[in-house]
């Protein structure tokens, strides 16, 4: 196993070098200057203009720039943030529980819902309840999360008033952070009002976040489903007599397994990249939010190191999902 992790963990080294050269390209491709961004609608004299542009180092060469930042990166630090002057990991650090938050309720909803539907539509194959249960995870596929979100806060913020347009948790709740995560926060303080505010706030983002992936999911795990179910020893199982609640969840469904915890894993990414759209349209203080109003402020250190840091969140997640798999299979460890 432990050769096994550490193949893998060399796989990851050139991923990252290359991430490091696209965020630090990307950004500077951009128009517009950072520092120029920074004066705002006050303006900037040429002498403050040219001390600023020494002071973060963009009157350096491009390969000095990049291989300053690299090195400040393996040394832990993530460069200063332009705008607001802070450091970029406190303030990913201090944003990221919020973006975890969301990203997992939607993904457990996601695979709440995704799993048993596409167990169902493979079992009762051909039926209506199969073919609209495809149909649907196809329509959920195909909405733009932008769209989709604007009709949740219409519909249900707007016309029925179920629940709040955007933000966190309602403006007349303060609470110190403990765990970063709104909901367990306000429990851990026995704030009963506040969770349901904080719980009220999160339904409808986490739900236009988990569309996608429980489509992909129900999906997956429908074809997972279909080819297991024509497997001999699942044949055998039915002629033994066993109950098709067992055939299914026992045989079936944990051959089927490995395919689904695949696709759940490359979900994260899915979310990661959908949270952004989703923290926007929701005003969720998240870091895809974080992400795009840095880039409407031209802020290169926190655009670059967040793109980084957000890489390196997703592949830490995929390789927890490749050593679930030599678990949940050992013949792909001697493979």
């Amino acid at each position: 196993m432990l050769r096994y992790i550490l193949h893998k963990l060399a796989l990851i080294v050139p991923t990252v070098i290359g991430i490091t050269i696209a965020s630090f390209a990307f950004i500077r491709l951009l128009p517009g200057d950072p520092i120029l961004a920074m004066a705002g609608q006050h303006g900037i004299t040429p002498e403050r203009y040219e001390i600023l542009k020494e002071q973060y180092g963009f009157n350096q060469p491009v390969w000095v720039q990049y291989f300053d930042y690299v090195w400040g990166v393996l040394q832990g630090d993530f460069g200063i943030s332009v705008a607001t002057k802070r450091p970029v990991l406190t303030e990913f650090l201090t944003l990221f529980p919020a973006t975890v938050e969301l990203a997992l309720v939607a993904m457990i909803i996601a695979v709440a819902m995704g799993i048993p539907a596409g167990i169902f539509a493979a079992v009762k194959r051909g039926s209506w309840f199969d073919q609209l249960t495809m149909g649907v995870a196809l329509t959920g596929y195909s909405m733009p999360i932008f769209w989709w979100g604007l009709l949740l806060i219409i519909f249900f913020s707007g016309y029925l008033g179920w629940t709040p347009v955007s933000g966190r948790i309602a403006l007349n709740f303060f609470l110190k952070p403990i765990t970063g995560f709104m909901t367990i926060d306000s429990l851990l303080y026995g704030n009963w009002p506040a969770f349901v505010s904080a719980l009220r706030y999160l339904i409808l983002p986490s739900i236009a976040l988990a569309t996608i992936p429980l489509a992909v999911i129900a999906r997956q795990t429908r074809s997972a489903m279909l080819e297991v179910l024509g497997e001999e020893y699942v044949r055998t199982a039915r002629a033994k007599g066993l109950s098709p609640r067992r055939v299914v969840g026992l045989h079936a469904f944990r051959n089927a397994l490995i395919p689904v915890v695949t696709t759940i894993g490359l979900q994260i990414g899915t979310l990661m990249a959908g949270a952004i759209l989703t923290e926007t349209i929701f005003s969720w203080p998240g870091i895809g939010k974080w992400m795009i109003d840095s880039i409407s402020k031209r802020d290169y250190v926190v655009v670059q190191s967040g793109l980084l840091l957000i890489a390196l969140i997703v592949m830490a997640v995929n390789l927890i999902v490749d050593v679930l798999y030599a678990v949940i299979n050992p013949r792909i460890r001697v493979q």
